[in-house]
């Protein structure tokens, strides 16, 4: 039991090789074979042992596959432009040559870039297509291709965000002032003060009011005069002064 014992402890404090997780989830995207990939998994377990630039035969003593077909797969990986020899030089000032799956790690990073764009893409369109829709409810009617083709101008040549458009329509309708020619003035007074968020617009209208509210003269007696001063102030774009 004590020898069992004894070489429990030996294979746990076994140095760990790390080997990314994301190599396992992308290696088959990238046409990467099942016997490559293994060459892979042993090129980082010889690093860590120190040795960077392991020979066929080294290889060969950990793997069922002859030297000559080991040769193949890693001139194979150096073509598919996973895998490189390096120069480095040690301590001793020694220039010596090592093996570098960095390239593999970097054309990883490619595929999931590509897929996060994609995906952002992916909402960004349903984004905007919600933003046709939120006009159209506000409106109550389809849009003219006109106000479409305005629409579009602000998300792809303004740079709007369809949530910037959202707030500037939300600011439209509090105004009691439902159009495109209105909206447009909002977006353009953002845009010169650098608003570009929906909190950043939220808080330069919350200014405003809070403004308008403390400079507000005493309501007075008459019911009429005070539906009047108990209105909500909102700030009218379209006289905003160049």
């Amino acid at each position: 039991m004590s020898t069992n014992n004894n070489r429990l402890r030996t294979w746990t404090e076994q140095r760990t090789i790390q080997i990314p997780q994301l190599f396992f989830q992308f290696y088959k995207e990238l046409n990467i074979e099942d016997e490559e990939a293994l060459i892979v998994v042993h090129l980082l377990a010889f690093h860590i042992e120190g040795n960077e630039f392991p020979t066929p035969d080294d290889l060969m003593s950990r793997l069922t596959m002859p030297s000559d077909a080991i040769s193949s797969r890693l001139q194979r990986l150096m073509q598919k432009g996973f895998l490189e020899i390096t120069r480095d030089v040690d301590a001793s000032g020694k220039i010596y040559e090592k093996y570098s799956v960095y390239p593999l790690w970097e054309r990883i990073m490619q595929i999931i870039e590509m897929q996060e764009q994609k995906k952002s893409a992916t909402t960004l369109r349903q984004e905007e297509g919600e933003l046709f829709r939120l006009f159209e409810e506000e409106m109550g009617r389809l849009l003219s291709p006109l106000e479409l083709e305005k629409i579009g101008s602000w998300l792809d040549e303004d740079k709007h965000s369809p949530a910037l458009i959202k707030e500037a329509l939300k600011e439209a309708v509090f105004a009691g002032k439902l159009s495109i020619r209105y909206i447009d003035r909002i977006l353009l007074e953002w845009k010169k003060k650098n608003i570009a968020t929906p909190q950043a617009a939220q808080k330069q209208s919350e200014q405003f009011r809070e403004k308008q509210s403390f400079n507000r003269p005493p309501a007075r007696t008459t019911q009429q005069e005070t539906q009047s001063t108990n209105k909500v102030a909102f700030y009218n774009w379209l006289e905003e002064r160049e």
